[in-house]
């Protein structure tokens, strides 16, 4: 286990400069982000000592290297637009993010698991046929369009929920006051619900889809046939032999998932105006704040890193075949 975790720290020292290293160069591909920060009527020299104030009369190399020298020392740097450090402000928007992806992660595995089982037992019947075209739809409708669909209808014409904003569960909890975080948690899931299932749509169907072939193999070995000739209950059956089986590629995707939850808000947030850091990173791309997208891009990336070694762990722990020196 050691072993692992140290080779995922080094890849995760990797994954991080790469990614840091791609939005630094995507950034600036758009030009001098200086322009950004004066005025219209600003004069060359103006704008030349706003330039030199933010570091980018420095060139590109320089810029990033000097950024990767402060990560190391745990600085990293200033908001551009906040005039705040930037990992305060990523920190103050992430819970928000995580209540949304919890909410929505929530949602997908709890309805797609039984919808895949139940459309495996029901092979080329009606109801296998239905759950697999809701399946397709689902991962065809884009969330941004989900949203938008929701907004106009449960939003504006039913009004049966909100259309923006959130009431914060997680940031009062974090801070140690039980008593605003579980007061606020009814109207934090009321909240939640359109931007949640917009966000969930997709990681159901694809979840329901990839639970019913895992079934369906599992389905066919000859000890479920054996567990069904011993006289044992369907139930018995499905639970104990067949859906146990099929949990283990199930289960890597269900903990990666989490992470591409966590990544795929950005617009989600951006259509329900949800005060999470996909919103707060759209904003800072549109402004250049490069501190700011920089310290989000290194946030969602540690964030994936370490969920998907929980899901080397527990995927060696479900599945005593696979060792972890074999899954490195």
């Amino acid at each position: 286990m050691g072993v692992l975790i140290a080779h995922r720290l080094l890849q995760s020292v990797v994954v991080v400069l790469g990614v840091t290293l791609i939005s630094f160069i995507a950034l600036h591909a758009g030009g001098d982000p200086t322009y950004l920060f004066v005025s219209e009527r600003a004069t060359a020299e103006e704008i030349a000592l706003v330039r030199q104030a933010l570091g980018f009369d420095r060139p590109l190399p320089v810029q990033y290297l000097s950024f990767v020298a402060d990560l190391a020392r745990g600085d990293f740097g200033t908001s551009l637009s906040y005039r705040q450090p930037a990992i305060d402000i990523v920190l103050g928007a992430f819970p928000a993010t995580i209540e949304l992806a919890v909410f929505a992660f929530v949602i997908a595995i709890a309805l797609a698991i039984p919808l895949g089982v139940v459309a495996a037992l029901n092979r080329g019947t009606a109801v296998d046929g239905s759950i697999t075209i809701l399946g397709l739809l689902g991962q065809s409708i884009p969330n941004f369009w989900m949203g938008i669909m929701m907004i106009l209808f449960f939003g504006l014409h039913l009004r049966w929920f909100p259309i923006s904003g959130h009431v914060p569960f997680l940031l009062p909890l974090l801070n140690g006051d039980l008593a605003t975080a579980f007061g606020n948690l009814p109207r934090t899931i009321y909240f939640l619900v359109m931007p949640g299932v917009a966000v969930a749509t997709y990681s159901l169907a694809r979840n329901t889809r990839l639970v019913r072939s895992s079934m369906l193999e599992v389905l066919g070995q000859d000890y479920v046939r054996t567990a069904r000739a011993k006289g044992l209950a369907e139930h018995v059956v499905v639970v104990h032999h067949a859906l146990r089986n099929a949990w283990l590629p199930v289960v890597t995707m269900i903990g990666l998932e989490f992470g591409f939850l966590l990544g795929g808000v950005v617009v989600t947030e951006t259509v329900f105006s949800y005060p999470g850091i996909g919103r707060l990173l759209f904003n800072a791309i549109n402004q250049r704040d490069i501190p700011l997208v920089q310290a989000g891009v290194i946030l969602l990336a540690a964030n994936f890193i370490l969920l998907n070694t929980v899901v080397d762990l527990v995927y060696a722990r479900l599945d005593p075949r696979v060792t972890l020196a074999r899954r490195r």
